[in-house]
């Protein structure tokens, strides 16, 4: 009952009444009381207003099962979740499961990770209390040559659901990164297990620095969090339900065409570099150009200098004057 009554005051933008909870929940007025004071043990912040009923001003910043599962709104995407407290990597983990059958949807999450890693094998850094280290499984039956768009769709969830739960505008940095302030706030790690018969799963990882309110020096000035953007604490598992559900969502614009042709115009519209020379680093060196956009496929669009049109697959990009973090 606790979970149904986090649910419903979560959902709310005001008062939930008392009799609107009893009747909801099928029990009676002294039975939702003991229910808010377990709440109120548990470190909800829960106002009670005679005539008007209970409004939920804060939640416990766990990432808990209890907490977050009531929260999501979502038929397939962060069901079932698992949580751990400490975890050497949740995309590890992540992939164990995606091996064995039907794990698609599968959520792990973590509140701190010995072992974190992000794009080109660097350290992600995920400090106990601070940040949202969570890993989905995917079990798509599209070819594997379609997998690598996955990064550019979630990096479109992320976005929308940081911007949602906290008001931070964030923009996003091909492919991978989500930026705010000129600083890294977001970090997104795609990885795939195929064989002759297609894709077995492919786990995509996201990191998020939340709460954190200093970083270490040698990052500080190229790194930031939600709370250092916004001024105020960020609820995680608010963030994580949200996070599913806009998944879940911009996963099923995806599906009906298997590109990006859906998704295209919102992910530009959110490109940092839209517009912007952009210096592109491959194994054949380095040119610049003008960003004009993505492709269908997810493929980095630059107008090179010389005027050819380029579509770049992978390798770094970096943006001049606008990222200190390169």
């Amino acid at each position: 009952m606790k979970e149904k009554i986090v649910s419903m005051l979560s959902r709310s933008e005001g008062f939930v009444s008392g009799q609107e909870l009893c009747e909801k929940l099928g029990v009676s007025r002294t039975a939702v009381w003991k229910a808010v004071q377990k709440l109120k043990e548990e470190g909800y912040e829960i106002e009670a207003v005679s005539n008007r009923g209970y409004c939920l001003r804060r939640e416990p910043d766990r990432m808990t099962a209890d907490v977050c599962v009531p929260l999501m709104q979502t038929v397939w995407a962060g069901r079932p979740y698992e949580y751990h407290e400490q975890i050497d990597s949740t995309n590890n983990r992540a992939k164990q499961l995606g091996e064995l059958p039907g794990t698609h949807g599968t959520l792990v999450a973590a509140d701190s990770q010995k072992l974190g890693k992000g794009r080109r094998g660097r350290v992600w850094q995920s400090p106990a209390g601070t940040t949202i280290s969570m890993s989905l499984v995917l079990q798509p039956e599209f070819s594997p040559a379609k997998a690598s768009m996955l990064t550019l769709v979630n990096a479109l969830a992320a976005r929308e659901a940081i911007e949602r739960v906290s008001g931070v505008r964030a923009g996003i940095k091909w492919p991978n990164d989500l930026v705010a302030g000129g600083r890294k706030l977001c970090g997104i790690l795609t990885e795939m297990s195929a064989d002759l018969d297609g894709i077995r799963y492919v786990v995509i990882g996201t990191g998020i620095n939340v709460n954190v309110r200093q970083f270490p020096q040698e990052i500080r000035e190229t790194a930031t969090s939600l709370f250092l953007e916004s001024g105020r604490d960020i609820c995680r598992g608010a963030l994580i339900a949200r996070y599913v559900q806009c998944f879940e969502r911009e996963y099923a614009i995806f599906q009906k065409t298997e590109d990006l042709s859906g998704l295209r115009e919102r992910y530009e519209e959110a490109l940092v570099s839209m517009g912007k020379e952009v210096c592109v680093l491959d194994s054949g060196g380095e040119y610049r150009g003008i960003c004009e956009g993505i492709t269908a496929q997810g493929e980095l669009v630059v107008r090179r200098t010389d005027g050819t049109q380029t579509k770049v697959f992978s390798g770094e990009v970096s943006v001049r004057g606008i990222y200190g973090y390169i």
